[in-house]
Formats: C-alpha cells, sequence, structure tokens
C-alpha cells in the first residue's frame, strides 16, 4: 500500500473512533504525521510501510514532543526487513511503540488489544503479577513447584510476581497449571516519558531565530528546540505551552503556519509563528503573527501572551 493511502486509513480508524485528527502533515522531514486527540488521550503518530526506516533522531523528536505534550508516540508500519508487523502483536524501535494498521484499528474502534509483545529473544506477555502471587499464597505453592511446571527458575518466578514479562509458552504453563487466566491485555499508548536534555546551540541558528529564542528566555519561558516538526520550538512557562514557530522562509509561511494552526487546535495548546516583518495579517490558520518589529518591545510575557490570545483563531487584518 501506498504510504499516502496507509495515512489516510489510520487517520480514517482515528477519526471513526471518535479522534480529533490532523490533517497530513505533507512538510519534508517532519518527525509525525499526524496528531489525534480524544478526550485526554493525544497520540503522536508516524506512519511508514516499512518500519527500518523510522531513525533514532526521529524517535528522540517524537519523544521529547510526547513528553511536552503529555502524549503517547506510536510508529503504525506494515512491515520491516524481517518481516510483517504481525496483528497483535506491539513492537519497538528506539523507545516508540510499533502496531500495525490492523492492531490499530482494532483497538481503537473495537476495543480489541494486543496481547504480545516483541522483545530481545522473543515475544512475550504480560501476566497479572498481583494475581499470580496471591494464587501462590493461597494455595501454598512454592516458588520451587511453580518454577518446575513453568520450566524457569525461582528468581524468575519472583521477577514474574514482580511485574516482568513472560514467554508465551511459559505463560500457558503457568495457565493451565493454576486454571486461571493469567496474561493482561496491552495499551499501545501506554507510554512513560524519558526526561532528558534536547538542546540546540544558538549560534547554529539563523539570526531570527536566536533573537526569539533570546527573547523567550528574557521574558522566563523554557524554550525545547525542535528539529523535525513544523515549528521550532516549545516554549513554556507556568501558565501555557506554546508551539513556537519562526517564519524565515515567506514562500511558505501560509502553508507552515496553517499546518502549525491545525496540530494547535488538536493538541490544545496555543501557537505563534515569529516573522521579519510585521504583515496586514495578523494570523494564518488561526496561528498569530508577530514581527521583529513587534516582539522586540516585548519586556513582560503577559504581553506576549495577550498579543498571541488577541490574534488567535480567525485570519485578521489590522
Amino acid at each position: 500500500m501506498r504510504r499516502e493511502e496507509l495515512i489516510e486509513g489510520v487517520r480514517d480508524a482515528l477519526a471513526r473512533a471518535g479522534f480529533y485528527v490532523s490533517r497530513p502533515i505533507v512538510m519534508r522531514s517532519i518527525s509525525f504525521d499526524v496528531v489525534a486527540r480524544r478526550d485526554d488521550l493525544l497520540l503522536i503518530v508516524k506512519v511508514l510501510s516499512n518500519v527500518d526506516a523510522f531513525s533514532k533522531d526521529n524517535a528522540e523528536e517524537m519523544k521529547v514532543l510526547a513528553e511536552a505534550l503529555q502524549a503517547s508516540p506510536v510508529l503504525v508500519g506494515e512491515r520491516s526487513g524481517s518481516g510483517e508487523i504481525e496483528e497483535g502483536i506491539v513492537y519497538s524501535r528506539f523507545g516508540v511503540p510499533i502496531i500495525s494498521p490492523v492492531t490499530l484499528s482494532g483497538f481503537v474502534l473495537e476495543g480489541v488489544p494486543p496481547f504480545i509483545f516483541a522483545a530481545p529473544g522473543g515475544l512475550y506477555v504480560r501476566l497479572d503479577s498481583d494475581l499470580l502471587k496471591s494464587i501462590r499464597e493461597e494455595r501454598n505453592i512454592s516458588l520451587g513447584t511453580l518454577a518446575d511446571v513453568a520450566g524457569v527458575s525461582r528468581r524468575t518466578i519472583q521477577m514474574y510476581e514482580a511485574g516482568m514479562g513472560a514467554m508465551i509458552d511459559v505463560a500457558v504453563r503457568l495457565e493451565e497449571f493454576l486454571d486461571r487466566l493469567l496474561v493482561i491485555p496491552l495499551d499501545p499508548f501506554k507510554y512513560s516519558p524519558e526526561t532528558k536534555d534536547h538542546l540546540m546551540e544558538l549560534n547554529t541558528m539563523d539570526n531570527l531565530s536566536q533573537e526569539v529564542f533570546d527573547l523567550l528566555h528574557r521574558l522566563g519561558y523554557s524554550v525545547v528546540p525542535t528539529v523535525r516538526c513544523p515549528f521550532e520550538a516549545l516554549a513554556k512557562d507556568e501558565r501555557s505551552l506554546m508551539l513556537t514557530g519562526v517564519g524565515k522562509d515567506e514562500s511558505k509561511l501560509v502553508e507552515k503556519a496553517r499546518v502549525v494552526g491545525d496540530i494547535s487546535k488538536i493538541t490544545e495548546r496555543r501557537s505563534v509563528i515569529f516573522i521579519e516583518r510585521s504583515r496586514s495579517r495578523r494570523s494564518i490558520g488561526g496561528t498569530p503573527l508577530i514581527g521583529r518589529d513587534e516582539f522586540k518591545k516585548l519586556d513582560e510575557s503577559e504581553k506576549l501572551l495577550d498579543l498571541v490570545i488577541s490574534r488567535s483563531g480567525s485570519d485578521e487584518k489590522r
């Protein structure tokens, strides 16, 4: 299937499942293709025919965004170099969960979760560790007996009771011996953020970006630069987080503003693009535009936020 068709299939499944879904992001070298929200669940989605094309840099950018936006990154793909992405199995690449389009549709539309995850050494399942331990203790079954039944060590049984995944054949033997269902479903959207520095040297940026980032720092914002995004940074203070763009290329400003505005609506975050010269249009696609002559006069974060709020919404003219 062509990648464009694959992306549309993912968007359609999410939309039918009640998600608000962004338009496909067609800008080059972007780390994700779609953002989608349903209630408190925000997804950052990359779609690839072959997941081997998913790079470490791509994964790191998605994880930085996921942490900042309190979202879940997920890669939807059809195959890898070793074969098909199988239905009902959660894979992983550079810490980002990978599922097939069929697994995605079954999960969001029919509530059918995957039960198997791939990890070094084979395929595994999650056990209900609390149930396993309580059954063993209630029935006075020793660690040694359960280890013999499962064909593993006593230490491994203790690790299962502490939450470690088990190989499928081991889980089957334990369920048959105890006559209880122990395998629990997986949530491919459950993601634990990895806090880490994500810094870009200011001297590698153009003059306009340096001025914008310096201004944001002076106003009390923490700034996380991005590389493979339609916007250049995430700017955050105690009151808000803004998707912050720098409009260096006038010919691409309209497309950029509309893409950032679309993402802003789905993520429910404010957006802004700083540009060289003020324009008659105060916003494009719901994204406020602020010229260099305007932002150089700002001396308080409240004034920046007020300006962004006043220009958000419809495309305005002076």
